[in-house]
């Protein structure tokens, strides 16, 4: 139950910011529609995982909620971004997400690429603000990591191999290997940037690097599972999609029994890995558990 209170307060705070962000402004009507794509992007849905992450983290080392605040934002925005990409008919051509069309069938592909775009620039945007952190060194450095989650190494690189792999045979490390840039990379970046914010050395920061790794193949795991036997209304997405699509899962590997251990496996992995923090990794041990057993 408190996990879920802090997950929903959490949510609430980033949805309040990134409504100011993205406040409507008299603006010509090709602008205006680009920031109602953005808005209905970013807003209304999801359950903020990333930046809660990230929040958590930061709070290991003294920092307070409302000072990770912005770099929590900023990572959303760009989870938000992937999510609309994903969607396009040249990726995933998916029609529905969160419970509603997605973005490109309510704008046109046009307009729901342009949304995209600019989410992921107004990460760096904010990453940028003396709002984020008074040390310009700090906010150079969120923006580097940021940069390598979402880039070539991290996120959109793990997406080009998964396309690339659709229909192909992949051995697990393979499969490890995609979902760890595609998934695992910006659950890196949440973890790292908490660290960062509160100015940790190289020990603890290695510690959650450990966490990270194990939470976000512990996801993308879930996720899959979920795929396979989740139920799409619950959900608010298609289910059994990549079976469909001839992706490469470790539950199409491994069978559902044996990725079900895997992941209680991991859930202990990433508990394990918060050992030097003692009690206070506690919440962070909740939410590795918590993403284990989800059913939406």
């Amino acid at each position: 139950m408190a996990l879920t209170q802090d997950l929903e307060r959490v949510a609430r705070l980033v949805e309040s910011h990134l409504d100011a962000l993205l406040a409507p402004e008299p603006a010509p009507s090709g602008q205006a529609n680009l920031i109602a794509a953005m808005r209905y992007a970013a807003l209304g849905g999801g359950k903020r995982l990333r930046p809660f992450i990230l929040v958590e983290s930061a709070r290991l080392f003294g920092v307070e909620e409302k000072a990770a605040l912005n770099a929590g934002v900023a990572l959303e925005c760009v989870h938000c971004y992937s999510l609309v990409h994903d969607d396009l008919p040249a990726m995933d051509d998916d029609k529905f997400r969160r419970g509603r069309p997605t973005a490109h069938i309510a704008f046109g592909e046009a307009t729901a690429i342009l949304a995209g775009d600019a989410l992921l620039t107004l990460a760096f945007d904010i990453l940028s603000r003396p709002s984020t952190h008074q040390e310009v060194g700090v906010r150079v450095e969120l923006i580097g990591l940021l940069a390598q989650a979402a880039g070539v190494h991290g996120m959109a690189g793990g997406q080009a191999l998964d396309v690339a792999a659709e229909g192909q045979s992949l051995v697990l490390t393979e499969v490890a290997k995609i979902q760890s840039m595609k998934t695992g990379a910006l659950f890196a970046f949440a973890c790292d940037a908490g660290a960062v914010l509160g100015c940790a050395d190289a020990v603890p920061r290695g510690a959650l690097a450990a966490y990270a790794s194990a939470f976000g193949q512990a996801f993308q795991l879930a996720d899959d599972l979920l795929d396979e036997e989740g139920d799409a209304v619950a959900m608010g997405k298609a289910v059994a999609k990549d079976a469909n699509r001839g992706k490469a899962t470790l539950v199409a590997l491994l069978g559902v029994d044996a990725a079900r251990a895997r992941l209680s496996a991991l859930v202990d992995d990433a508990e394990a890995a918060l050992a030097p923090f003692g009690d206070r990794g506690e919440t962070l041990k909740e939410a590795a558990r918590f993403i284990a057993s989800r059913r939406a």
